[in-house]
């Protein structure tokens, strides 16, 4: 561990983030230009409107950048693909339909590779759109539509290695991202059948149904049961309550070990207890359907350990706690 701080590392790393927020708000402050608009709003509607895939391309760290906003678009709802330039140049051209939109990076907009291909790409009828820092580069003039993403300074100390240029870059990838998202109204359903691995996928695919306890390993014990009967149940299913039920199995209430030890310290004598009087009455329930993730934000938001799973009909169909949302990952 460094005990002492060195306040130039840090002064850099301030002015490198400052730098590259300017940029950010100086792309912000594009989208006030009503020219700026109608290009956006073109290149959205080319991008909605695709019949095939769109295909990012760039080379350098442009290619890095195309790499990553075609995994943005294809997760979220907009299948597309990344194509290197000069791989394109050697067979991957192939690969590009006239149903396809072509994406392109390039901060120069001079790029060799991409203005070797892109005169194909568009003879073969694909659409076009250059993102670039010069709107009166050749790959602007023979773009459909020219999203310019320019700054006015890298955050390299010599202001040459791409820095600014490739943040602003991203940022407009994920703005057109997010647009199509909501116009295709994209849902978390449909972003959890794109990520089922990680605990991502695990959260968005996972209902209670998966995670409930059901048939003998839910804790019931009928209204007019002895309360031993009750305790016995606790003790048997360890899941550190009991739901209380009527003949038809409809839930009338829950008893916990809380409600226990709240008994216990008004009276030791248990014999002539009625569940009835001491059960807690409305417990929190839950559908099968719901998603796991919201039974474990509803146990939060009213501090309790367990949910009851009823059916439409208020019959007792399972049982939940907050160990078993643990051990499927839900949190």
């Amino acid at each position: 561990m460094i005990d002492k701080v060195n306040e130039h590392y840090i002064q850099l790393a301030k002015d490198t983030l400052d730098i590259e927020t300017q940029g950010i708000h100086q792309l912000f402050d594009k989208f006030a230009d009503l020219q700026f608009q109608q290009s956006f709003t073109h290149a959205v509607e080319l991008l909605l409107h695709c019949q095939g895939r769109i295909v990012v391309s760039g080379i350098g760290k442009s290619g890095h950048i195309a790499n990553k906003i075609a995994a943005t678009f294809s997760s979220t709802g907009s299948p597309a693909f990344f194509v290197h330039p000069a791989e394109a140049s050697h067979g991957d051209l192939g690969m590009i339909q006239k149903e396809d939109v072509f994406l392109a990076l390039s901060y120069s907009g001079e790029t060799a590779e991409l203005l070797t291909i892109v005169p194909l790409v568009k003879r073969m009828g694909a659409k076009f759109i250059a993102m670039t820092g010069n709107p009166h580069s050749k790959l602007a003039e023979f773009a459909d539509v020219h999203l310019d993403v320019s700054v006015a300074k890298e955050a390299c100390p010599l202001n040459l290695a791409p820095t600014t240029s490739t943040t602003v870059s991203l940022v407009m990838g994920d703005a057109l991202a997010v647009v199509l998202l909501d116009t295709k109204n994209f849902s978390a359903d449909d972003f959890a059948r794109s990520h089922p691995g990680g605990s991502l996928g695990k959260r968005l695919l996972t209902h209670v149904r998966d995670v409930m306890r059901s048939g003998d390993d839910v804790p019931k014990t009928n209204i007019k049961a002895p309360l031993k009967d009750a305790l016995i149940e606790i003790s048997k299913k360890r899941l550190g309550m009991t739901v209380i039920v009527d003949s038809a199995d409809q839930v009338l209430g829950i008893f916990t070990d809380g409600d226990l030890r709240r008994l216990l310290e008004k009276t030791l004598v248990l014999d002539s207890i009625h569940l009835k009087d001491v059960m807690t009455s409305n417990p929190k329930t839950i559908s099968k359907n719901i998603l796991a993730a919201e039974a474990a934000q509803m146990m939060e938001r009213f501090r309790i350990n367990h949910l009851i799973v009823i059916s439409e009909n208020g019959t007792l169909e399972g049982a939940l706690n907050l160990h078993d949302l643990l051990a499927s990952k839900i949190i």
